[in-house]
């Protein structure tokens, strides 16, 4: 990830013709904006994304017991905005400082996590569907294939090959020093073929983490559609209506970013190195949409919270029989046992599980 824009390498001639270049004045601006923007924007997304994330992983723990698959994809799905939420502080003081502080290996490691979460991420909400499409239109084979275990086996698969995806991040990210004596970290390719890996890397992010998901969901859904409109079945529609919004936010947030990246990218290719005023905005473009980006590792709690019945029951569990029975004891003239009455009975309500995730 980089959150700041910069201009690419030019060899020195003295006939050059600058006629129609951006300069750096305006690049300098952007960057302004961004080192003033970024930290708060980033802070806030740390701190509700750490605590929201962090309830969801108690709940499915404490309450649901990890007893099917879709909780086990679930609290994945959370590790994996996790991994984006812990670097996130690195993130935002690299913006305020424009310059890269952090050394070569954690160059290599926080673009790794980047990665290795954004392919996590979409994996996990592919598995997602493919579980709600086989309890609703498999529903016969879904009562052997959705098991703890093979939720288990095929989550350290997916990790395994998000890992793989993120392995480019890992090698040929660098520390480098570019123009003025600035520090960044970028990818550094094998002499004579950056052009060709940088195309490759970029095309494999955008065909991996967005194009084969979206192939994959939007046929589970269809399929899923078609039976719920025979059935009617408003419990299955209610399991469907969680993932199916999970899987929007998902796409809405990253589709912008990967395709102005592969635009920027095979653009580059094309000018053969030649700058023009279209390359100097996608070189924004690739900022700001990457920006919107990192705010999705907060929002999938939000999701839960508004579409998520069972999520809101779970929390107020958690709220009275945990965080008030502590505040009660700070407050000696509360009635406590109004509230374990109150936190029995909600218990009771949600014993009834259906298996419908959060």
């Amino acid at each position: 990830m980089d959150t700041t824009t910069w201009m690419p390498d030019v060899e020195e001639s003295t006939s050059f013709d600058y006629t129609g270049i951006v300069t750096p004045f305006q690049n300098k601006h952007v960057t302004a904006f961004i080192s003033k923007f970024v930290p708060p924007l980033y802070s806030l997304v740390f701190i509700f994304g750490l605590v929201g994330n962090a309830l969801v992983v108690l709940i499915l723990i404490r309450f649901k017991k990890l007893k099917s698959m879709t909780d086990i994809y679930l609290l994945n799905l959370a590790i994996s905005d996790l991994l984006f939420i812990f670097s996130l502080p690195f993130w935002a003081y690299n913006a305020t400082v424009s310059r890269w502080m952090y050394g070569d290996a954690m160059c290599k490691i926080l673009y790794g996590i980047y990665r290795v979460g954004f392919y996590s991420g979409s994996f996990f909400i592919i598995l997602l569907t493919i579980d709600r499409y086989l309890a609703i239109v498999h529903a016969v084979f879904a009562l052997r294939a959705r098991t703890v275990f093979h939720g288990a086996f095929s989550s350290i698969v997916t990790w395994l090959v998000a890992f793989l995806a993120s392995v480019p991040a890992f090698v040929f990210k660098r520390v480098q020093e570019e123009y003025e004596g600035n520090i960044k970290c970028r990818s550094l390719y094998p002499n004579g073929k950056e052009r060709e890996w940088k195309q490759v890397v970029t095309l494999m992010m955008f065909i991996l983490g967005i194009a084969i998901p979206w192939v994959i969901m939007v046929f589970c859904y269809v399929q899923i559609i078609m039976v719920l409109t025979k059935s009617r079945n408003v419990r299955k529609q209610k399991a469907v209506r969680l993932i199916f919004v999970i899987m929007i936010v998902y796409f809405i947030l990253w589709m912008p970013y990967n395709i102005v990246n592969l635009l920027h990218t095979y653009q580059n290719s094309m000018l053969s190195g030649s700058l023009n005023n279209g390359s100097s905005y996608l070189d924004v473009a690739v900022d700001v949409t990457e920006i919107i980006s990192m705010v999705h590792c907060c929002l999938n709690p939000v999701i839960y919270a508004f579409v998520g019945e069972k999520f809101r029951k779970y929390l107020l569990i958690l709220f009275q029989k945990h965080i008030s029975v502590y505040l009660c004891k700070l407050c000696p003239g509360r009635d406590r046992p109004y509230l374990e009455r109150t936190t029995s009975t909600s218990i009771s309500t949600t014993e009834h599980d259906i298996s419908t995730g959060l």
